[in-house]
């Protein structure tokens, strides 16, 4: 049923960008903090950018789980599932790392995406494994279409309304590891 491929092929490349919704899931070192399985799915902010690199956009949210837990040990699973049509489910394991609105290489990875007020950060997973499986088990659902939330919040705060967001809500993890190492409000690049 499950299978292991040597790279994304151009059929999981066409099969991950048929999609709305992805999960990432990461984990600390500590066997007493919190393991996290964050959503993602904006449109316009994920991409295969080649055979063994895939990457999105992390736009500002309610926690910083999946970069403190990058900056620590680079661990990380992206999972998607097919909830329309055939049946199936991709895994991407590898090394993530986190490439800062602030870091020189930024604009460079930033390219890729569409525009997102409030975006923090790009995530690029260097992948070690790629796997598909059946996905019998994933119910069929049908996509009624993506909150225009997130988007207009981070418009109304404005460059440096999102900069503060980030050092009052992002600055560690819910076990306290460093998200952010800098302080953007000092950096001048908010």
């Amino acid at each position: 049923m499950g299978k292991v491929h040597g790279a994304i092929d151009e059929r999981i490349a066409k099969f991950i960008n048929r999609q709305v919704v992805f999960f990432v899931a990461t984990a600390p070192l500590s066997a007493d903090a919190h393991v996290n399985v964050s959503p993602r799915g904006l449109p316009g902010t994920f991409a295969v950018l080649d055979e063994k690199t895939f990457a999105w956009l992390d736009v500002t949210g309610s926690g910083s789980e999946t970069i403190a837990h990058l900056r620590e040990n680079g661990r990380i699973t992206v999972m998607f599932c097919a909830f329309d049509g055939p049946p199936n489910i991709v895994r991407l394991h590898g090394k993530g790392r986190v490439v800062s609105r602030y870091d020189p290489d930024f604009d460079s990875f930033v390219a890729h995406f569409e525009d997102k007020p409030g975006t923090r950060a790009v995530i690029v997973v260097d992948v070690t494994r790629v796997s598909d499986s059946c996905g019998w088990g994933v119910p069929l659902m049908t996509f009624e279409g993506h909150r225009e939330l997130l988007g207009p919040y981070f418009s109304r705060k404005g460059a440096q309304g999102s900069a503060e967001y980030r050092v009052a809500k992002n600055r560690v993890s819910i076990d306290g590891l460093a998200a952010y190492d800098f302080d953007p409000m000092e950096t001048g690049k908010a």
